[in-house]
């Protein structure tokens, strides 16, 4: 439908409570195709709701991460909820499109079980190893108002911000 901007962090609306979704309607629809052209748009592997402005508790996933064809649309999750994790875990840099260019070594665990509402109003459950269960588990923070920045220090967290805001200006300029 269409490509809507990403909201970049320290925007407060990436800590927005997110609400449940109740029923499968056009406007559910909607995001979801907002979604996915946003983050095709993008370059990135999940998206989740509040990325794009939206408090529906909603995220998706790259299809072929996912398990699926590349042709497939990205799957979706809504009222997603973590069934299990592994003890196992991964210590890996991650990125994240409301950090544009910056990357934070986060530790998760190896495999995630999570149990979501799909695009058809039916419930089903997905486990996900390594990079899929780190995408499953970084997306569902993000309905939960937790970031990247989130498993940094203070410090850590101050030079973000400012290279963000380095970035920032630098679009602005080019905009001018």
């Amino acid at each position: 439908m269409a490509v809507r901007p990403v909201v970049i962090w320290p925007d407060p609306r990436l800590r927005e409570p997110t609400q449940p979704i109740t029923e499968i309607t056009d406007s559910v629809r909607a995001l979801f195709a907002d979604l996915c052209d946003s983050m095709y748009a993008e370059n990135g592997l999940g998206m989740a709701s509040l990325q794009i402005g939206d408090t529906r508790q909603m995220f998706i996933v790259e299809p072929k991460l996912a398990g699926r064809a590349e042709t497939d649309p990205p799957l979706c999750f809504m009222n997603p909820e973590v069934l299990e994790t592994s003890e196992e875990m991964q210590d890996s840099e991650e990125g994240c499109l409301s950090f544009p260019e910056i990357y934070i070594k986060v530790k998760r665990p190896m495999r995630a079980k999570v149990r979501a509402m799909g695009l058809d109003g039916k419930l089903f459950e997905i486990e996900g190893e390594a990079l899929l269960a780190r995408c499953l588990l970084h997306e569902l923070d993000h309905l939960t108002g937790k970031l990247l920045v989130d498993f940094v220090g203070p410090l850590k967290r101050q030079m973000i911000k400012k290279k963000l805001q380095r970035v920032k200006d630098e679009g602005e300029e080019l905009e001018a």
